[in-house]
């Protein structure tokens, strides 16, 4: 036996410290290699870290809510030896048949977790995803499954043989009725129609949805997570009426930390470091929700996520290729001009706003940045963003459209010189071919660095993202 210190490892470059959300385990537990110790949050992300021991937990150094620096031991572990092994086969021998099988099942199921663990390295699970949830998972699933065979081996009684007949009458009945369980469970959700997974039902439950309001669009009639997200868009807290009532309390003061104290920092540092120019301009975005609703049905594109954010994007990085000193970087020293675009999405969460990144997002098809949109979002949104998504972007798009907004005056993200502002799509009256109508416009903000981004490059490129929102089929030539 020996004890071993595990200490608050740098999760992301840089680095310097995190606070303890959540213990997944306390002292005199025992825990597995890659098994999740506790939840961290680093300054715009939620990160699970595993154990890199097997043993038995001596002591937790950190308690919930605490900051530590990086380095510093969180908890200790006493790790098995070799006589934890020669300990397991005897007490096998206490347990019943079926147990004895179903433990050598596991056993080989954990001996196979492990080698996985050992020859990826420390460092490739450090950061908390991946291997962590994954052994658990798969062990209480069967430790389930030797419970159902039990039942049908109770259900014959050869050994008394005056109860045969009553046997034999309600062994047929508990078949009947395990046959009509199955197919009964179709008409009970066809009556109260809540099909969905359990991570769907956490991400309602965190949403603050209401399964049954929900109208499901799956291939089986389950609700998906697109459902779920577009039924709380549609009763977001703007639609709101219920007003919370003040309790007793008349300050409530709370520790600035977390997102809140990065985001702080960030936009001072903006605000006060780079010279801000705004430009606005309204723009018939009729034709660009003809194109969504043509990709939404376009069989290449089932499955994903299609919104004008979408095209916007798109049409944000044609505009940067023809106005490239928009995706700079300044220093007092020197400014750099990017040939490739990381394109940050700013994204409000539960835990506050976080800006992610696509990496070279300009190499990617529309259907591939459709994806990689999706999947930035609901990352963001789960808490899971990982802190590489949170670095090295260059241009930063802010949908405040979703929120009913029409424009909005953004601040830049600290490292970047420009950040676009989409504001919320409608029906208004435009002149449109000599002719007022009814069109669906929106209106586009944008601000610069003026230490490096001129008025004439903020207006060209402006002008040109409207061009590509009045005209999507631009993008296609």
């Amino acid at each position: 036996m020996s004890t071993e210190n595990f200490e608050l490892p740098d999760v992301g470059e840089g680095l310097t410290e995190a606070e303890i959300v959540s213990w997944h385990v306390k002292a005199g537990d025992t825990v597995e290699l890659n098994q999740t110790l506790c939840e961290i949050e680093t300054a715009k992300s939620i990160v699970e870290l595993p154990s890199p021991f097997e043993g038995r937990v001596v002591e937790l150094f950190a308690s919930e809510g605490q900051t530590v620096d990086v380095g510093k031991h969180i908890l200790s572990i006493e790790t098995a030896g070799a006589s934890s092994g020669s300990e397991a086969p005897a007490a096998a021998p206490q347990a019943p048949a079926a147990d004895l099988e179903f433990d050598a099942a596991q056993a080989d199921a954990a001996s196979t977790v492990s080698t996985e663990g050992a020859e990826s390295g420390a460092n490739s699970v450090l950061v908390g995803y991946g291997l962590g949830d994954a052994p658990t998972t798969r062990r209480r699933k069967k430790s389930a499954a030797p419970a159902q065979p039990t039942r049908p081996a109770q259900i014959p009684a050869p050994a008394q043989p005056s109860h045969r007949p009553p046997a034999q009458a309600q062994a047929p009945a508990a078949a009947g009725a395990q046959t009509q369980a199955r197919p009964g469970s179709v008409p009970a959700a066809s009556a109260s129609p809540i099909i969905a997974k359990p991570p769907i039902r956490k991400l309602a439950k965190d949403l603050g949805v209401d399964l049954s309001q929900v109208e499901p669009t799956g291939l089986a009639g389950e609700t998906t997570r697109d459902d779920v997200i577009r039924h709380a868009q549609q009763a977001s807290v703007f639609k709101n009426l219920e007003t919370p009532i003040w309790g007793e309390v008349r300050e409530e003061k709370h520790p600035v930390k977390g997102v809140r104290k990065a985001t702080a920092n960030a936009m001072v540092s903006s605000m006060f470091t780079a010279p801000h120019v705004t430009l606005f301009t309204d723009v018939d975005a009729t034709r660009t929700m003809e194109f969504v609703k043509r990709l939404k049905a376009s069989p290449d594109f089932a499955g994903v996520k299609v919104s004008p954010l979408l095209i916007v994007a798109r049409a944000v990085m044609w505009a940067i290729r023809r106005n490239p000193m928009v995706n700079a970087a300044w220093t007092d020293e020197e400014y750099t001009v990017k040939h490739y675009v990381n394109l940050g999405l700013a994204a409000a969460t539960p835990r506050g706003l976080i800006v992610p990144n696509i990496k070279d997002a300009h190499a990617m098809t529309l259907h591939q940045l459709a994806q990689a949109i999706e999947q930035l979002t609901y990352r963001a949104r789960d808490g899971k963003t990982p802190p590489t998504e949170m670095r090295d972007g260059t241009f930063t798009i802010t949908n405040i459209g979703v929120f009913g907004m029409d424009t909005g005056t953004p601040v830049i993200n600290p490292g970047e010189v420009g950040i676009l502002a989409l504001g919320t799509i409608k029906l208004k009256p435009w002149v449109f071919e000599d002719e007022v109508r009814p069109r669906m416009v929106t209106t586009l903000g944008a601000s610069f660095d003026h230490r490096l981004v001129d008025g004439d490059v903020a207006s060209r490129f402006l002008a040109d993202v409207a061009t590509i929102v009045e005209e999507p089929a631009l993008l296609l030539d």
